[in-house]
């Protein structure tokens, strides 16, 4: 199945209400916010806070963001759980709402040899008929896919591609150079920092937790990479790297993501995880985000 995603796809986040329930009409708001610069929609990722949301949540929250978007751009919802047969079962109820694919990520807790890991995805792939990539982000589960299992992988009809979220060039450059003969096979960057890098060395796409706050500056460094503007494209990289860099230094994100956004008069409510913010964080966050308040 040769399916190719490209450009931005916003990470996005998942809008609470005041009693901390899912708000539809508010997801409805923020899927416009990134249409308007023709981001796509990455939903359930660690910026939606899938870890925090029960199964018929994430439903709803895909169901939500694929009526909105009405074809006009991707929408990748992420079904990954920590056993297969939960995996399975999500995917199929995902795959019933018409997204474009879905993602993966390992399974975590519990430490995983390669095979394992192969055993695990083919078994997805062979359940589900929605495209799939494979979700790279040790940091937070605990197992790394490595390059050359996902060149395995990449035999497997329903692979199409990996995002790649270990954060650093060497990774992202070990999953381009593995899979750099195989037609179709997608390379998804995750980091904020290498998304202009990214596209430069081959990936199709970004997906972006930064682009929540700042839709129209992440869609400038694909837009400019596109057109063949390489160096403006560089430079809309270098516009956010500030704010990147000071966002994540003060909290994990989603949690920094959203303050940022209610401090920009998004209406996104709090995460439900506990972070707290200082009054010191508060107003750095709210000098930084005041340029890309829309």
């Amino acid at each position: 199945m040769n399916k190719c995603i490209t450009g931005v796809l916003t990470a996005i986040v998942t809008p609470f209400d005041e009693q901390g329930e899912f708000s539809p009409s508010a997801m409805r708001h923020q899927v416009r916010r990134q249409m308007r610069y023709g981001n796509g929609i990455f939903c359930n990722g660690t910026n939606g806070e899938f870890f925090v949301l029960h199964t018929d949540e994430k439903v709803a929250v895909t169901a939500t963001c694929v009526d909105e978007v009405a074809g006009n751009v991707p929408v990748v919802a992420h079904i990954g759980e920590i056993s297969t047969r939960e995996t399975i079962k999500l995917g199929s109820r995902i795959a019933a709402l018409g997204v474009d694919a879905v993602s993966v990520i390992t399974p975590y807790f519990v430490p995983l040899k390669q095979e394992e890991l192969i055993a695990h995805y083919r078994a997805v792939a062979d359940a589900l008929t929605v495209p799939i990539f494979l979700y790279n982000i040790p940091a937070r589960t605990g197992n790394t896919i490595y390059p050359e299992t996902a060149r395995i992988l990449a035999d497997h009809p329903n692979i199409i591609g990996i995002k790649d979220s270990a954060g650093s060039y060497e990774s992202l450059s070990g999953f381009l150079n593995a899979v750099k003969d195989i037609p179709g096979f997608n390379v998804l960057n995750g980091p904020d920092s290498l998304i202009h890098q990214g596209f430069v060395d081959g990936c199709s796409a970004c997906i972006s937790g930064l682009a929540n706050v700042a839709p129209e500056a992440i869609s400038q460094i694909w837009q400019r990479f596109h057109a063949g503007n390489i160096e403006g494209s560089q430079l809309a990289q270098e516009q956010v790297s500030e704010l990147r860099t000071t966002l994540y230094a003060i909290a994990f994100s989603p949690a920094v993501v959203k303050k940022a956004l209610t401090l920009m008069g998004q209406d996104v409510g709090v995460s439900r995880y506990p972070v707290c913010f200082s009054a010191e964080e508060e107003q750095r966050i709210r000098q930084l985000v005041n340029q890309y308040t829309r």
